[in-house]
């Protein structure tokens, strides 16, 4: 049963490029409206490493990021009608692969992920952070071991999803071979995706396609131009409704043809003036409609009545 669900099972559900419970065979059908919650970079350890530079380890050093943690995950567990899942974009903790101190993050986090309602599954992005600026297979494998697989699809109530590893977009030199498959892999799911006619197609990545147009000069923030304009012209033959991410510790997004550009602020460290918070996103057989919401008005509050109303 969920409650008796193990550690492992909580954190490692993307196995062999799907994600369990939530397969085509089992959700492949539309229900009906549903919620899900939308969050990103809770990035253990960026706060202090941005007031006063990097930090020396130690679980004090990223005691605020495990608040505020918990604070989402109770919120979010308190949430009527249920989430049906919860998706991290990425940037799960921030030191590096191989820094000293990436294990005691990780576990951390992972404490503080427990305090989530069992029955609201976890699906993970890989960022950054979680794979490095260039990753690496030892980076990608390392991952993979703590947070299950780095891309997978999954289907809910009707609506496919796809989790990829925006990283391999970002800079696959170091892994070439992981680059092309991922993006064999992409291409089928994309055609899969024009034959099985979905209810919507969503897609979940770390690094924004662009933050405001799909024009704008690539910087650290979003993907190389060409690369974005690749994908975006990919995205939209498939019907792509909607692309979430993180990253860029702010909210954000655009939109460009049919597809929405979502931008998600962090649940961490805020490098803008939004409040700590997480998305909701409601799914309708018309739309997919979303909305930030800080922790405290999350808790305080739920989902407000026109949200509801769309759920009814």
């Amino acid at each position: 049963t969920d409650s008796m669900a193990t550690d492992q099972d909580i954190f490692l559900r993307a196995k062999n490029r799907t994600y369990a419970g939530f397969t085509q065979e089992e959700q492949g059908e539309w229900k009906g409206p549903f919620c899900f919650i939308q969050a990103a970079d809770p990035q253990l350890g960026l706060m202090k490493a941005w007031s006063v530079g990097d930090c020396d380890g130690g679980g004090d050093e990223w005691s605020e990021e495990v608040r505020l943690t918990r604070q989402a995950a109770r919120a979010v567990s308190g949430l009527s009608p249920r989430p049906r899942f919860m998706v991290v974009c990425g940037d799960l903790v921030h030191a590096m692969p191989g820094a000293p101190w990436r294990d005691e993050q990780e576990r951390d986090l992972k404490a503080a992920l427990r305090e989530m309602d069992p029955a609201i599954p976890l699906v993970f992005v890989s960022g950054n952070h979680d794979l490095g600026n260039t990753p690496t297979p030892e980076a990608v494998a390392q991952y993979r071991r703590s947070w299950g697989d780095d891309y997978f699809s999954f289907w809910v109530g009707g609506v496919l999803c796809l989790v990829l590893n925006s990283q391999l977009f970002f800079d696959g030199t170091a892994c070439p071979g992981l680059r092309d498959s991922q993006d064999a892999w992409l291409a089928g799911q994309l055609e899969q995706a024009q034959r099985a006619a979905p209810r919507h197609v969503l897609v979940f990545q770390h690094i924004p396609l662009f933050l405001r147009s799909p024009a704008e000069e690539h910087d650290y923030f979003n993907l190389q131009r060409e690369v974005r304009e690749a994908l975006l012209q990919r995205f939209a033959q498939a019907g792509v409704k909607a692309v979430f991410s993180g990253h860029y510790h702010r909210n954000a997004g655009g939109v460009h043809g049919g597809l929405d550009m979502v931008v998600t602020s962090a649940i961490g460290c805020q490098l803008g003036t939004d409040p700590h918070g997480v998305r909701v996103v409601v799914v309708t057989e018309e739309q997919v409609v979303h909305r930030y919401y800080s922790l405290e008005q999350l808790s305080e509050k739920g989902l407000e009545p026109d949200l509801r109303q769309l759920l009814a």
